[in-house]
């Protein structure tokens, strides 16, 4: 039959899924693999009878094998963050308080690199294993540094008319947050674990871009580690600072260490941030605004240091992750970063301070029924577990309501 360009299909990922071949298909659906390739590619549109066969073969329905385009649903939404570049630009979606929000799928934001959580913990070794060490190759260039929109209240991007690709249930069922540590993702992966209908979408945000995000309606949940020296507090100044007549809620994740990332052995013997001049080492840091800039900063200042004078204080990394990634094959000889990262990659760690990170909320939020169900798992014996391995987190208080704004 000759190809309906309105006809749409996603046979390929379906069969793929599934861990079928083309031929494999084609056997249990009685047609020739001739057929499955011209129909994944669009090339010609199947018979009433091949679809039902196709279906039964693939255990669904035959509207979740084919579809009209003008078909799909279509709703509008106001773009995060950052105006779109061009139309058909690929996006998640979600609800968020009484407006639909779409993120941009573009850049590092199109991608994730997860924290896995663990099957299990090995508690003991017979033999000493043989490790093979692979030359790992330098990083092509610096990350560039990414300019901040200092937005505050809700999100005033434009509007845009988006065409539904996914389920509109499970685009209704999803809870946002917006982080700078890994630990999220791990969280995110359990959370969807135990409540398969939920769906947990981490965006990647330094601590002040989080509640910023969180302000313009964005988001449901921001994650944050800041410290107030004036007042010796985590969090609480700021979000107090950016409240404008919203009400906040912060909830505990944990208590951090937070410090200077070296190659193993700390071959230079770098024990301060003024060593780092000392020695001419080269350092690697996050984005203005992210806690772990901060830190380096303050410390700088406590030890009378030059912000100029500490060599690749521009140097940007975008996410804790690339902090270790730069020493590790040696363009930084130091980064800011955390205990629990500097054990991931092996490598040695300088304690600085220990931050608290919590989970800022929108009070109006904390009754719907995807962010019950994110925040329910804090306290499960199996995310704890999963926290304790990772190490570098003291989780005494995980769960606790730290205050209310």
């Amino acid at each position: 039959m000759k190809p309906d360009v309105n006809l749409c299909n996603n046979l390929k990922s379906i069969r793929t899924r599934l861990g079928m071949s083309q031929q494999e298909l084609a056997n249990i659906a009685g047609v020739t693999r001739q057929t499955i390739g011209g129909l994944e590619s669009g090339q010609y549109a199947p018979s009433v009878t091949v679809s039902l066969r196709l279906a039964k073969a693939l255990g669904c329905t035959v509207e979740e094998l084919f579809w009209l385009e003008e078909d799909l649903p279509e709703i509008e939404a106001i773009v995060a963050e950052s105006a779109l570049n061009q139309e058909r630009s690929r996006v998640s979606l979600a609800r968020v308080g009484d407006q639909w929000i779409a993120y941009p799928l573009v850049g590092n934001d199109a991608f994730r690199i997860e924290m896995i959580p663990s099957d299990g913990e090995m508690v003991a070794v017979n033999q000493q294993p043989v490790i093979s060490v692979s030359d790992r190759p330098a990083l092509a260039q610096c990350l560039v540094e990414r300019k901040e929109r200092h937005l505050q209240g809700k999100a005033t991007s434009q509007k845009v008319l988006v065409r539904l690709l996914d389920d509109m249930d499970k685009l209704q069922n999803t809870v946002v947050i917006a982080g700078c540590t890994p630990v999220l993702s791990l969280l995110a992966r359990a959370t969807e674990s135990w409540h398969p209908k939920l769906r947990v979408y981490y965006r990647f945000a330094h601590s002040k871009a989080a509640l910023r995000s969180l302000c313009r309606g964005e988001v449901h949940i921001a994650g944050m580690h800041l410290y107030d020296p004036q007042t010796g507090e985590h969090n609480i100044p700021f979000v107090r600072e950016a409240a404008t007549g919203k009400n906040f809620v912060l909830i505990t994740l944990g208590v951090w260490e937070e410090g200077l990332l070296v190659p193993p052995g700390n071959p230079m013997g770098v024990k301060t941030v003024s060593d780092l001049v000392e020695f001419g080492a080269t350092i690697v840091t996050q984005q203005v605004g992210s806690g772990s800039r901060m830190l380096l900063e303050r410390k700088l200042l406590e030890e009378r240091v030059p912000f100029e004078t500490v060599k690749g204080f521009d140097h940007i990394a975008h996410n804790h992750q690339d902090v270790a990634l730069s020493v590790v094959s040696g363009i930084a000889d130091a980064g800011i970063s955390t205990a629990s990262i500097a054990a991931a990659f092996g490598l040695g760690f300088i304690p600085l301070h220990q931050a608290r990170y919590d989970l800022v909320i929108l009070k109006e939020y904390l009754e719907q029924s995807p962010v019950q169900q994110f925040l329910n798992i804090l306290g499960h014996r199996l995310v704890r577990s999963q926290l304790e391995v990772l190490g570098g987190y003291d989780i005494s208080k995980i769960g606790e309501v730290i205050a209310n704004i």
